[in-house]
C-alpha cells in the first residue's frame, strides 16, 4: 500500500496540513469522513486511557479562527467532489464520502464557538450541494450536553441530517473512573444522554478492550447493560467497537484488542434488550 494512502488505523491529523480540517477512512462511517478537529492543542476533559492524541492534556480549545475553518473544509470539501483527492489517497473500496464528523483531539463541545461552527457547516454543505446528502456527526462525551448553547447546537445539528455518536465505556462510576479517568455520577450521564437523544438522534459508541490481558468482568458488562437498559427505548443505537490504534496514554502497554467473537457476544446481550448494535472489531 502507498504511505500516501488513508486507512482505518491511522488517522493522523496532519494528513493534508490543515489546521482545522482532516480526512480519515472511518471503519464505523464505512467510508472517507471528514474530521474537523476544534482541540488543536490536544486538550480535552476527559482523558480516556484508549486515547490516541499525543501530549494530551486537561482544558478547553483555544478560539477558533473560524474563517481559516470555513477556506479549509471549501477547499477540501472542493479537492474531494471535483479534485483527485480520492484517486490520489483512498482505495478504491473506501471512496466514498461518508460524513463531516466532529471528533479531532479532544471533546468538540468544550470550543465556546461550537454553535457557530455548526452553522457555518450547514452553510458551506448548502453552497456545495451536500446538505443532507451526507451525515454530519458530533463525535462527544457527551459531558457538557447539559449546558443550553450545547444542547441547541445538537438540536441544530439534527437538521444538517446529523446524529450524535455519544460516549458510554461503563455503567459505573468506577467504570468511567477506570477507562474515562473522569468522577463522574452515571444517572447524572443517563440525563445527559436522554436530552440528547430527545434533540437528535443518538448513538451509544462503546469502546472494549482488555486491560492487564483481561476483558471486562461480568459486573461490569452488568452495569454496561444496566445503563444501556436505561436508554434503550430514546437512543438510535449502539456503535460496540475494539481498538484499532496504538494509545498514546501511560496505559498503553496494559491495553489490548479483544477478539471478534467476545464482541459479538456482548453485541448479542445488547440486542436481547431490544437494541441495533454495529460492532467494530
Amino acid at each position: 500500500m502507498s504511505l500516501d494512502q488513508l486507512t482505518s488505523t491511522d488517522h493522523n491529523r496532519d494528513f493534508v496540513g490543515l489546521r482545522y480540517v482532516y480526512p480519515v477512512v472511518s471503519r464505523r462511517a464505512g467510508g472517507v469522513s471528514i474530521g474537523i478537529n476544534l482541540n488543536v492543542n490536544n486538550a480535552c476533559n476527559w482523558r480516556c486511557v484508549y486515547c490516541n492524541v499525543p501530549n494530551l492534556t486537561r482544558g478547553s480549545p483555544p478560539a477558533i479562527e473560524l474563517d481559516v475553518l470555513e477556506q479549509e473544509l471549501r477547499a477540501f470539501l472542493r479537492d474531494v467532489q471535483h479534485g483527485d483527492f480520492m484517486q490520489r489517497h483512498v482505495r478504491e473500496q473506501d471512496r466514498q464520502l461518508k460524513d463531516i464528523a466532529f471528533s479531532g483531539n479532544g471533546e468538540p463541545t468544550s470550543a465556546k464557538e461550537f454553535p457557530q461552527v455548526i452553522s457555518l457547516v450547514e452553510k458551506v454543505l448548502a453552497d456545495v450541494g451536500l446538505l443532507g446528502c451526507i451525515k454530519v456527526r458530533l463525535i462527544t462525551n457527551g459531558s457538557l450536553v447539559d449546558r443550553p448553547a450545547v444542547l441547541e447546537a445538537v438540536s441544530h445539528l439534527s437538521r444538517l441530517n446529523g446524529e450524535v455518536w455519544f460516549k458510554v465505556d461503563a455503567g459505573s462510576q468506577a467504570g468511567f473512573s477506570r477507562i474515562n479517568d473522569v468522577i463522574l455520577n452515571p444517572q447524572s450521564h443517563l440525563q445527559r444522554l436522554r436530552s440528547c437523544a430527545a434533540v437528535c438522534p443518538t448513538f451509544i459508541q462503546t469502546c472494549m478492550f482488555a486491560l492487564d490481558g483481561m476483558p471486562p468482568c461480568e459486573k461490569d458488562i452488568l452495569a454496561y447493560l444496566d445503563f444501556v437498559s436505561e436508554v434503550k427505548d430514546v437512543i438510535a443505537g449502539v456503535h460496540l467497537y475494539g481498538l484499532a490504534r496504538w494509545s498514546m496514554q501511560p496505559e498503553a502497554g496494559r491495553l489490548s484488542r479483544l477478539s471478534a467473537e467476545w464482541l459479538e457476544a456482548l453485541a448479542g446481550r445488547v440486542r436481547q434488550l431490544g437494541v441495533q448494535v454495529f460492532v467494530s472489531p
